[in-house]
């Protein structure tokens, strides 16, 4: 066990006559942050610590202690992140006259972003009415510029769409230069750096062509913004604090955007944990909330330790694999619960041994009273998983995996997504070049031939479509026309003002033909697009509506479903980057071996071994009652192969002598096992042969 944390600073607010209740449900730590005045606040929140329990608290502190609810500023990660505080918030200021934290001004980075950058197009030198390229969008304008730039007929392999994208958003969120970029994460493109600095030269130009952003723009112009001592002190007046949930998760864009308000002497409280910063591939570092305390002068720090979701055996496993790192606050978790088992360390054979006693387990488990879905297999990366998934389905134990096509990367979706743009932005080039494809006949020369008749001249607008659209139309087929002629005036019939769930209605009719033609599926299609308008319904107007879709979009159709009823349960399945922030009752980390517990290819540098480092002490940081790590001894070369070629490998290195020690270890490696649904790995069998049944 360890020792008590020494007492937290004493900069507190002057005591209420009356303290709320609330208050006394919090821990010395946990009230010290909430009652904090005076300076900057950096609370290192370890895993379990109620880290939104303290955030709210705050918020509710500052409230019931005279700042107007509109005057703080909430910045998350996730709109439902941003909801649930502003919820919780809400309810623990709900009494006295200073009640209204639901006034609060909250969200994410990307949300704010958006509300303000609309605020001053102007002064950025944007169109009013510029629209949002989600993911999928840029990376098409990036393969348009690609050709247009002839890197599609390049006598080397050049980077694709995708991959571009990529460099290109990791370029301008770390602001970082793109030879360096280039050199620590994309080697093989490091002889194409001066056409890549060619290419997105053009995307950028392209994109103010086209009038729209990408989600990278938001953040570049909001620090624009916050750079300007002018627009910066307006932005700024408005609030006089900014509260930012998972800080350790900020790139340096947005360290720039909150330092900006902190030199407008708003007050700035942060909230994370330099052991939880695993999203290097976002051009998030942990450096960032590491050098808090240097970047805003005088800012406080107040540590939490006191973990509230898993038994101490399980923490001082995940404590013995923090320690090794050096260059972090330290911090050590400390229980809440009594009682619990050690960690299970196992050691299995190879990969389809080790589904097998998975799946023994999980089983086992169940019959004892646990839940199916109150447990998880926490995987490095989603193929860790797939022999898994094969001995599941042969068993019938139904499970639910966490990632694949997110609902808004679905091509039908996209499709009346294009088509509720148009509603806003007639003169969308992007949209109608997608949205005309959907017809018979119309391929990408016909679509950019009848664009360039609508779009000609001054854009559209919903009123001057109709005149437009006579003539365009003509350079259709005329089985294309009858169809394209609904969908036109669906989009135009939206200027007299209806409502946004009745626009939706109205293009979904327009769309459900196309859609129908277009995909062989097309019929159980339409399913999702009565999803996106029942959506649609509940928003205040198309725009914030489509706005809010491309800047925190449902991972996918299943997310935005009723609650499952009470006999449906499901084993979960997910990567650890995905398992951030939840928690199970019985967690199984998977092939917990060196290579992927470092990943070979994240094994270049320290940064990238402390990040994985940091990404498995996430997994192990998971399980509330029981966690099992396992280590396969062989892995096989060629693993969808028949042959038996293979090599030996060792436990993660993050698993020391020390770390094991505090494990209960278990060596299944020599059991024999029954053939597995994995292959030709299995141990090999003898066939009795006889006829001695025909002499009886």
């Amino acid at each position: 066990m360890f020792a008590p944390a020494p007492d937290p600073p004493s900069l507190l607010f002057d005591a209420p006559a009356e303290e709320p209740a609330w208050m006394a449900e919090l821990n010395p730590e946990q009230r010290a942050a909430a009652q904090h005045v005076g300076s900057h606040l950096l609370v290192l929140a370890g895993a379990g610590t109620g880290k939104t329990t303290t955030l709210c608290s705050r918020v509710a502190c500052l409230v019931e202690n005279g700042t107007p609810a509109e005057r703080i500023l909430l910045l998350t990660f996730t709109r439902r992140a941003a909801r649930e505080m502003l919820t919780r918030a809400q309810a623990l200021a709900s009494s006295g006259e200073r009640s209204g934290a639901q006034r609060v001004v909250g969200g994410t980075f990307h949300s704010a972003a958006h509300r303000i950058v609309r605020e001053h197009a102007g002064t950025l030198g944007l169109a009013p009415d510029f629209s949002l390229l989600d993911a999928g969008d840029a990376s098409d304008v990036m393969d348009l510029v690609r050709q247009e730039q002839g890197q599609a007929e390049h006598a080397k392999r050049f980077p694709r769409k995708g991959t571009l994208v990529d460099i290109y958003s990791r370029t301008v969120n770390a602001q970082r230069p793109l030879r360096d970029v280039l050199k620590e994460s994309f080697p093989w493109c490091e002889e194409h750096g001066d056409a890549l600095s060619g290419l997105f030269r053009a995307y950028t130009a392209r994109k103010r062509a086209l009038g729209v952003l990408d989600l990278d723009d938001l953040l570049v112009f909001w620090r624009a913004l916050m750079r300007d001592d002018e627009a910066a002190a307006r932005i700024a007046a408005g609030f006089d604090h900014v509260l930012v949930d998972e800080y350790q998760d900020v790139n340096s864009l947005q360290v720039d955007i909150v330092a900006g308000f902190a030199e407008q002497a708003c007050g700035v409280t942060a909230v994370g944990d330099d052991f939880q910063a695993i999203y290097g591939f976002r051009s998030a570092s942990a450096t960032h909330i590491l050098e808090f305390p240097k970047r805003f002068s005088g800012a406080a720090t107040i540590t939490l330790e006191r973990n509230y979701r898993s038994v101490q055996p399980l923490l001082d496993v995940a404590n013995g694999v923090s320690a090794q790192d050096t260059e972090g606050f330290p911090k050590a978790l400390r229980a809440q619960r009594a009682g619990g088992e050690r960690a299970a360390l196992v050691y299995v054979r190879d990969q389809a041994h080790e589904a097998t006693v998975i799946a023994d387990r999980v089983l086992a488990a169940r019959e004892d009273g646990m839940l199916l879905r109150e447990q998880a297999v926490l995987a490095r990366t989603g193929h860790d998983t797939d022999l898994l998934e094969l001995e599941l389905s042969r068993r019938r134990i139904p499970y639910k995996k966490y990632g694949g096509l997110k609902y808004f990367d679905a091509a039908h979706v996209k499709d009346l997504l294009a088509a509720l743009r148009l509603t806003d932005r007639p003169g969308d080039e992007l949209a109608w070049f997608r949205v005309l494809q959907l017809l018979d006949g119309v391929g990408p020369s016909r679509a950019r031939r009848v664009v360039d008749v609508l779009l000609g001249g001054d854009p559209p607008s919903l009123t001057t479509l109709p005149e437009r659209w006579a003539s365009a139309r003509e350079e259709m087929p005329t089985s294309a026309q009858e169809l394209a002629d609904p969908l036109a005036a669906a989009i135009g019939s939206c200027a007299d003002g209806a409502a946004a769930g009745v626009c939706a209605e109205r293009l979904r009719e327009a769309v459900a033909p196309l859609v129908r033609g277009h995909y062989i599926d097309g019929a159980v299609r339409l399913q999702d697009l009565d999803v996106l308008c029942g959506m649609a319904a509940e928003a205040r107007d198309l725009r914030s509506f489509v706005a809010e879709l491309v800047l925190d979009p449902p991972a996918s159709a299943g997310d935005l479903a009723q609650p499952p009823h009470l006999d449906d349960d499901w084993l979960v399945l997910s990567t650890v980057h995905s398992a951030k922030g939840l928690e199970w009752q019985s967690v199984h980390v998977i092939a917990a071996y060196d290579g992927n517990f470092p990943a070979d290819m994240a094994a270049g540098t320290r940064e990238s071994i402390a990040e994985e480092r940091r990404l498995f002490y996430v997994a192990l940081t998971r399980a509330r009652r029981s966690l099992a790590i396992y280590v396969p001894r062989r892995y096989y070369h060629r693993p969808g192969a028949r042959d038996d070629a293979h090599g030996y490998g060792k436990a993660s290195r993050f698993l020391t002598p020390e770390v094991q020690a505090l494990c209960a270890i278990s060596h299944l490696a020599d059991d024999p096992v029954a053939a597995s649904a994995g292959g030709g790995h299995a141990p090999a069998r003898r066939i009795e042969v006889s006829v001695d049944e025909l002499f009886a």
